[in-house]
């Protein structure tokens, strides 16, 4: 694949939230191997739907880290004070912060910024947690200069979730087939070769052309800079079992043609994510607290 070095570039430059802040000497001990990077995340994040699997039960106030949007926050937490242990120090699993596969990918995406590395979170559905269904996930994905191509790491999967979740694949270079970006899910579905209600998340029993909509949306904002929070909503995404009206349906048939290939269609998805419908506001809906909060 042709790169257009302008793109790349500002994949490689800290953003709005992945910008370690005072935080970034922590990171610079980190291993630079994408690899080691996650396996260092593992030992710092509890998944907050997982933590029964490490024999933690979570309280309410120990998941209200999963609310963070910036990095620097959640590096903030992790590590607890002027005498954090280095990053490398895997925590007990009762002491790791609670997030979910966006902050994994997040940390990944900030570790690797951190180093001039290309990097992007991309969200959409993985099909190796549910048997029969694609769930809502987050990954992460860099740049290598020597392959030519983008290649996926999914963070979260350490070597407990991997058993769990008798996942077959190498988790640093995660086959396109096994996890569909949601421009993807999109397009299968409108082509009649999936059904739309498996994208989701089981946990809730939802899915349908709405989730795959948010998650458009989601991953269209991750690609320019700002990686909200999977319950984040704004503009024109559909609320929980929202019917589509044709024009919508017309918008975000575009938005999954262009996020399917966002570097070869990059001033196009611009364009279109200028549209107020799809533009990120100053303020979101967290609808998991039910309020509006800043970016």
């Amino acid at each position: 694949m042709d790169q257009d070095r302008t793109n790349l570039s500002r994949y490689a430059r800290p953003g709005r939230l992945t910008s370690a802040g005072p935080f970034a000497p922590l990171l610079e001990a980190v291993p630079a191997e994408p690899a080691e990077i996650a396996r260092t995340i593992q030992g710092l994040l509890i998944h907050e739907h997982i933590a029964d699997a490490y024999g933690v039960a979570l309280t309410d106030a120990d998941r209200q880290t999963v609310h963070l949007r910036p990095a620097d926050d959640l590096l903030a937490r992790i590590a607890g004070g002027p005498d954090a242990q280095p990053l490398t120090i895997a925590r007990p699993p009762e002491q790791r912060v609670a997030g979910n596969c966006r902050h994994y990918s997040l940390l990944l995406v900030t570790a690797l910024r951190a180093r001039g590395v290309p990097a992007r979170a991309r969200c959409g559905f993985g099909d190796y947690f549910v048997d029969g269904r694609y769930e809502d996930h987050w990954v992460a994905e860099y740049w290598s200069p020597e392959q030519l191509r983008w290649i996926i790491v999914d963070a979260q999967l350490d070597a407990r979730q991997r058993e769990l979740f008798g996942i077959d694949f190498d988790t640093t270079d995660v086959p396109r087939d096994r996890f569909l970006v949601a421009g993807e899910a999109w397009a299968r579905c409108r082509a009649g070769h999936a059904d739309p209600d498996v994208f989701g998340l089981s946990l809730t029993d939802e899915g349908g052309w709405w989730w795959i909509a948010g998650n458009m949306m989601r991953d269209a904002a991750a690609l320019h800079g700002v990686e909200l929070l999977p319950w984040d909503s704004w503009g024109a995404m559909p609320a929980p079992e929202e019917k589509l009206d044709d024009e919508r349906m017309a918008l975000f048939d575009e938005l999954a043609r262009l996020t399917r290939e966002p570097d070869r269609h990059a001033d196009e998805l611009r364009r279109l994510c200028a549209d107020v419908r799809l533009r990120v506001p100053a303020t979101v809906r967290n609808d998991v607290r039910g309020c509006d909060e800043p970016v």
